[in-house]
């Protein structure tokens, strides 16, 4: 370390005199000291005051300017040095030299300032201010189709500049999307992708910006999809690949992109990575048919992506991902769960997969795993039931394979997840189905279990849900059997709370049921509606500007249909619902109007 004393002490002599030979041989010894140990070295630099006179070193015209850049380079890979750096006034000369037309000059330059910016604030605002970014992505761009390896290095070294440069930050990365980087960096991967380093500095820099929503709309306008597609099909290390999967992923977010990739061939791809890797124990094989399932049901979640891979149920894809889901892989069941959900998206896809036998795949799925219970592949099974439910056609030959029967055995499971997807799903089944709606509405099990879940304020989803399909068991059964069957477990004061409920669809699906409660047992119901001051809420219901029309409407059928109850008259009476009624007549909506008269006839009668 003495010789780099002396080196540093003859430095700062010499330069305030311009002997070249003097500064080249201090310089050479400097960069010695800083190979043979960094941070020492640095700590010294720093320690003699060395940094504040090399901005006057780093003059274009000077034969030793590519040293100073690079031991700025190698002083810079030190956290504790860049801020020391930007303090000693470095950035501004280093941008100058940007414009240098040496090679060398120029891949110590962008080496120096990329080590600065490295996780450092200071640094970035530094090089920002001196437009230093603005400069490295217009010489990416002019020297971008030139493959000689020396300006590949070049180019390597200025792509890594701008990762460090706009490492997350949104502003800056926001700053390059706008100078146009993203279509240059495409342009590159397809030009140098036998260049190892660049590439893997492209894939880097792509993942950065791809996280960036802004990003998504440049990206689709280039050929990204080619581009990473054809990388892909060249990789045989799992790490190449892990790297492209991790561009792969927050670009399949946009549906542009999504169905360019499916274009591009990537689906090929990733089933050929499932099918090596779906028997491999080592942990890169599970990881890989993971990444590459996961990635196969993202490109499904597009609408034009999805119907050009379903191809009306005749789709090579289609089939191949219907096959997971007997497999012995909980991920690859997992995934062709998912798969089939996203495939029923919409009727002419549901009635063809249950047309052709896809709900027993899903049933025997659902059936290994009451035992084995994998939270996550009861999910997406479930999921799956539930859209394939929603044609009307569908109904009554899913409830006949048996559906209603199987989702039921999953009504102990304590997964908010699961018993959110179970209660769709037999909500979804019984729509219109007045058999099944009766069958499960005397479930005593299956009510008893409702109320419970009405409870769970901690999951406002199952709550909803389980409000949801009470109201929808009696809506469709009308059955008073069924509303019995809800009184006694306690249901009537959950249904008075739902008519409360923000959601419009909700409020609506409790006062029909109510009213049909009402109708069909209004002496079993008289206690409970007392007990949940139903009269009083309804009175809030038909006061309240804010209700709509159907609601007011079901309001005072409501009212109308309570009356025949000795204890809610009297409450009707004393609530002087009569005034609020009134005021009604007078509403744009024509039946609700019309309603209104009648109710008020009804009123007045009984008054």
């Amino acid at each position: 370390m003495d010789n780099l004393s002396d080196a540093l002490e003859k430095l700062k002599l010499a330069s305030t005199d311009s002997a070249t030979d003097n500064v080249e041989s201090c310089l050479d010894c400097l960069l010695k000291a800083l190979s043979n140990n960094n941070t020492e070295a640095s700590v010294k630099i720093q320690e003699m005051g060395v940094l504040p006179l090399l901005p006057t070193l780093l003059s274009p015209q000077s034969s030793c300017t590519p040293k100073v850049a690079n031991i700025i380079a190698e002083v810079a890979k030190n956290e504790f040095m860049r801020s020391p750096c930007v303090e000693a006034g470095l950035i501004p000369p280093l941008t100058q030299l940007l414009n240098s037309p040496n090679q060398e000059v120029l891949l110590q330059t962008g080496r120096a300032l990329g080590n600065i910016c490295y996780d450092s604030h200071e640094g970035r605002s530094a090089v920002d201010l001196a437009g230093g970014a603005q400069i490295v992505a217009e010489h990416i761009k002019s020297l971008s189709q030139n493959t000689e390896p020396e300006n590949e290095k070049l180019l390597t070294v200025f792509c890594g500049m701008l990762m460090n440069y706009s490492n997350d930050n949104d502003s800056l990365q926001a700053q390059l999307i706008n100078m146009g980087v993203i279509p240059t960096l495409v342009q590159l991967l397809g030009i140098h992708s036998h260049n190892t380093a660049l590439t893997e500095m492209c894939l880097i820099a792509f993942g950065n910006l791809a996280e960036l929503e802004s990003s998504k709309e440049q990206f689709a306008s280039t050929n990204i999809a080619e581009e990473l597609v054809r990388l892909f099909q060249k990789q045989a290390e799992h790490e190449k690949k892990e790297m492209i999967f991790e561009v792969l992923a927050p670009l399949a977010e946009n549906d542009v992109i999504k169905l360019q990739l499916v274009e591009a061939g990537l689906v090929e791809c990733l089933l050929e990575v499932v099918a090596q890797t779906v028997d491999g124990e080592r942990e890169e094989d599970i990881a890989q048919l993971k990444t590459a399932s996961d990635l196969m049901v993202l490109l499904l979640l597009g609408d034009e992506s999805m119907q050009k891979l379903f191809e009306g149920g005749k789709g090579s894809v289609f089939q191949r991902v219907l096959s997971w889901i007997p497999s012995h892989n909980h991920q690859l069941q997992l995934a062709g769960a998912l798969a089939i959900a996203n495939f029923a998206r919409n009727d002419g896809n549901c009635i063809h997969m249950v047309d052709t036998g896809i709900v027993q795949k899903l049933l025997e799925l659902l059936d290994r795993h009451v035992e084995e219970g994998n939270v996550t592949v009861q999910h997406a099974a479930l999921s799956a039931l539930r859209n394939l439910a929603i044609p009307v056609v569908n109904k009554s030959k899913m409830l006949s394979a048996g559906v209603a029967d199987v989702v039921l055995r999953f009504l102990q499971s304590e997964m908010p997840p699961v018993q959110f997807k179970l209660l769709g799903t037999l909500r979804m089944l019984i729509d219109t189905q007045a058999e099944a709606a009766d069958q499960l509405g005397t479930n005593g099990k299956l009510v008893e279990r409702l109320v419970e879940w009405c409870e769970a304020k901690d999951h406002a989803g199952v709550m909803g849900e389980s409000n949801r399909l009470l109201s929808a068991l009696i809506r469709h059964s009308k059955s008073k059997e069924v509303v019995r069957t809800v009184i006694q477990g306690g249901g009537v004061k959950h249904l008075v709370t739902m008519a409360t409920s923000e959601h419009m669809i909700m409020q609506n699906e409790a006062l029909v049921a109510l009213g049909l409660i009402a109708a069909l047992d209004l002496v079993a119901a008289e206690k409970d509606f007392v007990g949940a001051n139903l009269v009083s809420v309804l009175h809030k219901l038909l006061s309240d500007e804010r209700s709509a029309p159907e609601i007011k409407y079901n309001s005072m059928i409501l009212i109308c249909a309570v009356m025949g109850s000795e204890p809610l008259h009297k409450e009707v009476q004393s609530l002087a619902f009569i005034d609020v009624v009134s005021k009604l007549r007078a509403h744009e909506n024509k039946t609700v109007s019309h309603q209104a008269s009648l109710t008020e006839q009804r009123l007045t009668a009984q008054s």
